[in-house]
């Protein structure tokens, strides 16, 4: 009886020379890891000190355009201060000046530039100027770099109010100490507050009696309302408190047709029927020896 023999070979581990060498690779490895980590740790360091620097480079610009700003903020506010402490160094008066002396506009004007050429209060001084007597209206404006311009309009007088005041175009009354050379026109008397109404009246009225060559002397209304005008002839027209217009319209066809021509033998001339007209007529003077 034959017997196999086999022949157990050992397990082949590694080497011993395998084990060293792979000792002495770990060991080398280490080194090369700590020399990543310090590289990394240096560029960090860079990396901040260029963010700090960037940083601080910022605040500064910042100071820097804020002091400038300050700066010509500063100059501003003293060049406006040096302007608006300028005195005004003419003052120029402008318009149709028959009534009133540019004199007396400029004397009026000097103490409200006391403050300097931009303190002064343009419209404080025009409604001065408009407080005048025959001071219409008034604009002023400034003209650089030191001068003040106004300009005047004055009114114009259509009618007399009262005893002693005239009445404008609007009906504004106005009064002044003259009455030489005002005393050709007309008369308008009312109760105070009327004026607007009855200028507007009175303008209507000439409307209606220009073409027929007659002219008003005199206009009233009394606190009724009641509107009477006296015609430069003689006429009297008693108007009523309504119905105005129709109630000329009727006056013109009658004066047209009957009357024209007859203006010395009419007294009177009531206009208050609601569709007539009542004439009065003067009486006829008595023979004499009769």
């Amino acid at each position: 009886m034959s017997v196999l023999r086999k022949k157990i070979r050992p397990a082949v581990g590694p080497s011993k020379d395998s084990a060293n060498a792979a000792v002495r690779g770990r060991g080398r490895a280490a080194p090369g890891g700590r020399g990543r980590r310090s590289v990394q740790g240096a560029t960090r360091n860079a990396q901040q000190q260029r963010d700090s620097g960037i940083k601080v480079s910022v605040w500064f610009n910042r100071v820097l355009i804020l002091c400038g700003a300050a700066v010509v903020l500063a100059a501003g506010v003293k060049g406006v201060l040096v302007v608006q402490s300028l005195p005004v160094q003419r003052i120029s008066v402008s318009g149709e000046l028959e009534h009133t002396q540019a004199q007396a506009v400029q004397d009026m004007v000097e103490p409200e530039l006391a403050g300097g050429f931009l303190n002064a209060d343009l419209q404080q001084i025009r409604r001065q100027l408009e407080s005048l007597p025959w001071i219409y209206e008034a604009g002023v404006r400034r003209r650089w770099p030191a001068s003040l311009e106004i300009h005047v309009v004055e009114e114009t007088p259509i009618a007399r109010w009262g005893e002693s005041g005239f009445l404008n175009h609007q009906g504004g009354i106005f009064h002044s100490g003259r009455s030489g050379g005002w005393d050709e026109l007309p008369l308008l008397t009312g109760p105070r507050g009327s004026a607007p109404a009855l200028m507007t009246k009175y303008q209507r009225l000439l409307g209606f009696l220009s073409p027929l060559d007659l002219s008003v002397v005199q206009l009233s209304v009394d606190g009724r309302g009641q509107v009477q005008a006296v015609l430069a002839n003689g006429v009297q027209l008693n108007l009523g408190d309504a119905d105005f217009l129709p109630r000329m319209r009727r006056f013109v066809t009658l004066y047209e047709r009957e009357l024209a021509g007859r203006e010395g033998e009419i007294e009177r001339v009531d206009l208050r029927y609601a569709s007539g007209v009542a004439v009065a007529f003067k009486a006829s003077p008595p023979l004499a020896g009769l």
